[in-house]
C-alpha cells in the first residue's frame, strides 16, 4: 500500500498519469489496457498516485464533447487492483450552475473516490456556467475534506500573474497543483520562486507543485502535446524527432530529467518551502512502455534530487 497522499505532498510526489480508453472501446481492450498499467505500477512502488484525466473537447461555444467514460469508475477500479491513491480531473467549467458542482463532489466521494484535480475551461472568452476554479475549490472543499481527501489544480506556468492565481486557489483549498507538460524551465522556475514569496508575505502554507513531463515519440504525439496547450518549442520538437523512434524517447526523457533538476537546483539554492514533485503523463495508448520508461527513471531520481539532500 502507498504512503498516504497527505503525506506525499509534504515532499516530493510522484504521479502517473495514464492514457484512459475512449468511451466505445471493446471490453476486451480496456481490459488489456488496465492490465498492463496494473503490471507496470507494481513494478514502481514509489508512485504515490494515480491521476485519470478527463477526456473532453469543446466545439466553439464552449459545449463539452466527452470521449471517455467517467473517469471516476476507472479510477475505482485502479485504486482497487493497484492500492494506490486515485485521483480524478473535473472540468468544473461545464457543469450548469453551483448545485451541480458541490451534487458532483458528493457523489465523487461516495463512488470511493477523495481525491481530484478541478480544472477550467479552455478559453478565457467563453462564458462557461459553470464556477471559475477558485470558487469550485471553495465550494467542494468541506466534501472532500471530511472524506480525508484533497483538492489540486493546474498551474500554466506561461500564464501572466500566475502565481498569485495560485495563492488565491491555495487558500481556496488547493492542497496541490500539476503544471501544464513542461519541456523548459524558465518559466516555472519563474513562478514557482513568486508563488513562495507570495505565500511568505501571506503567512499561508504553499501548496505542492507537480512538475508534469512526457516522453515524445513520434509527431503524432508532438501534435497532441501542443494540442493540449503545453509551450513546446520548435527548436526542441526537431531536436527530440530527429533520428529513430527510440532516439526520440530517448531525447524528451533527457529533457524531462533536465527540467526536474533545474527547479530542484533552484529551489534549494533559493531555500523554497514548496514542495516539488513530478507527474509523468503518458501522451498516448500506444505508448504505455514508453511513459512506463520514464517513470522508472524519476523513481531512482526523485528521493536523491537537491530537494531530499
Amino acid at each position: 500500500m502507498a504512503r498516504p497522499l497527505s503525506e506525499a505532498l509534504r515532499t516530493s510526489p510522484l504521479f502517473f498519469e495514464p492514457v484512459p480508453s475512449p468511451a466505445r472501446t471493446p471490453a476486451h481492450r480496456v481490459a488489456e489496457r488496465t492490465d498492463a498499467l496494473v503490471r507496470l505500477i507494481e513494478t514502481v512502488p514509489r508512485v504515490d498516485a494515480l491521476v485519470i484525466p478527463e477526456l473532453v473537447d469543446e466545439n466553439h461555444e464552449g459545449k463539452p464533447h466527452y470521449r471517455s467514460g467517467d473517469p471516476r469508475a476507472y479510477a475505482r477500479v485502479l485504486a482497487e487492483r493497484t492500492g494506490r491513491e486515485v485521483i480524478t480531473n473535473k472540468v468544473v467549467a461545464h457543469l450548469p450552475d453551483i448545485p451541480a458542482v458541490e451534487q458532483w463532489a458528493r457523489e465523487t466521494v461516495d463512488r470511493g473516490v477523495r481525491h481530484v484535480i478541478l480544472v477550467g475551461g479552455s478559453s478565457r472568452y467563453i462564458p462557461y456556467p459553470g464556477p471559475p476554479v477558485a470558487e469550485a475549490d471553495r465550494l467542494c472543499r468541506p466534501t472532500f475534506t471530511a472524506a480525508g481527501g484533497s483538492i489540486g489544480n493546474i498551474a500554466i506556468p506561461q500564464r501572466a500573474g500566475e502565481a498569485h492565481r495560485m495563492l488565491a486557489k491555495t487558500r481556496a483549498g488547493a492542497s496541490f497543483f500539476t503544471t501544464q507538460l513542461l519541456f523548459n524551465s524558465e518559466a516555472v522556475r519563474e513562478v514557482l520562486l513568486r508563488y513562495d514569496l507570495l505565500c511568505r508575505q501571506a503567512s499561508f502554507p504553499p501548496a505542492a507543485v507537480l512538475l508534469s513531463v512526457a516522453p515524445i515519440a513520434d509527431d503524432e504525439d508532438a501534435q497532441f502535446v501542443r494540442w493540449l496547450g503545453a509551450d513546446l518549442p520548435d527548436s526542441a520538437e526537431r531536436a527530440i524527432l530527429e533520428g529513430e523512434e527510440s532516439e526520440a524517447v530517448r531525447r524528451s526523457g533527457t529533457i524531462a530529467v533536465s527540467v526536474w533538476e533545474d527547479v530542484t537546483r533552484m529551489a534549494r539554492t533559493e531555500r523554497l518551502t514548496v514542495p516539488i514533485g513530478v507527474n509523468v503523463e503518458q501522451i498516448s495508448a500506444r505508448h504505455l512502455e514508453v511513459a512506463g520508461g520514464l517513470l522508472k527513471e524519476f523513481a531512482g531520481r526523485i528521493d536523491s534530487s537537491p530537494l531530499s539532500s
